[in-house]
């Protein structure tokens, strides 16, 4: 498996989950940069604490980094795995459509309007202004996808007629990490921004922002500098959204599981 220069790679037929190893590993002092990657979780979540299904031919991994930078700055990098997911996606599906395989906010990506990925970042403060270590955790469906979700969800065997191996994945994404995570550190988010705003779905279109204890409907007007989403509402005010579900089109079904 090539990575970039610098990186190492831990490895397991089978895992609780891989951010977790990456809290082990940080808490033993590995400096990392290093790749996690299992074969299989017993317990792999996605954001919010929801269960992340994680059958054997998938891509599950987690990167472990120490950025030396503030929580919100850290933030940053789901942009950054965005893009390398994107480019790991386009990369794995040659003959596919690059304009159907796309991102959405905040961490998810997309092929052909269906989930096929999602990101979660989980990180420890040093206990003054920066982060002690950041655990970029990435589920990639290559062949498989889950059903009883509120969203439609797809891997990119069913969509390229041919199902990646998880070394070509892990190996494309990777690179495609480093070359984002470089750029983040020489020019900024705002390059992150301009290329993830790029590729992004449903922007223009309307869409229904799920929080915690309401739900926002609106036109998606793109992304703030900070990385916040920007929604134009009725009436026309701006509702700026740091963290939730987005749903495009119309609200999403009732009484699905999440």
């Amino acid at each position: 498996m090539n990575l970039p220069e610098g990186y190492g790679l831990r490895h397991f037929a089978e895992i609780d989950s891989t951010n977790d190893e990456a809290k082990r590993l940080a808490a033993a002092g590995e400096a990392g940069p290093v790749w996690i990657v299992a074969e299989r979780q017993t317990a792999g979540r996605g954001r919010r604490g929801r269960a992340w299904v994680s059958p054997t031919g998938n891509l599950m991994c987690t990167l472990l980094v120490r950025p030396a930078c503030s929580p919100s700055k850290a933030g940053e990098l789901a942009f950054v795995a965005g893009l390398a997911l994107h480019e790991a996606a386009t990369h794995l599906l040659p003959h596919f459509p690059s304009d159907k395989i796309t991102l959405k906010w905040p961490n998810d990506l997309l092929v052909s309007g269906r989930k096929a990925s999602g990101i979660l970042l989980e990180s420890e403060s040093d206990g003054r202004s920066n982060v002690s270590w950041l655990a970029v955790g990435i589920g990639l469906n290559l062949a498989h996808f889950p059903t009883d979700t509120p969203y439609p969800a797809t891997c990119l065997g069913d969509e390229g007629g041919m199902v990646p191996s998880v070394t070509d994945a892990l190996t494309a994404l990777a690179m495609g990490f480093d070359r984002w995570y470089q750029r983040w550190q020489n020019d900024g988010f705002g390059a992150i921004r301009e290329a993830w705003l790029f590729r992004a779905h449903g922007v223009g279109g309307a869409i229904v922002a799920r929080l915690a204890d309401e739900e926002i409907e609106g036109v998606f007007e793109g992304i703030e500098p900070d990385g916040a989403l920007r929604l134009r509402v009725a009436g026309g005010a701006v509702r700026l959204v740091a963290a939730g579900d987005v749903f495009f089109g119309r609200r999403p079904q009732e009484g699905r599981k999440e």
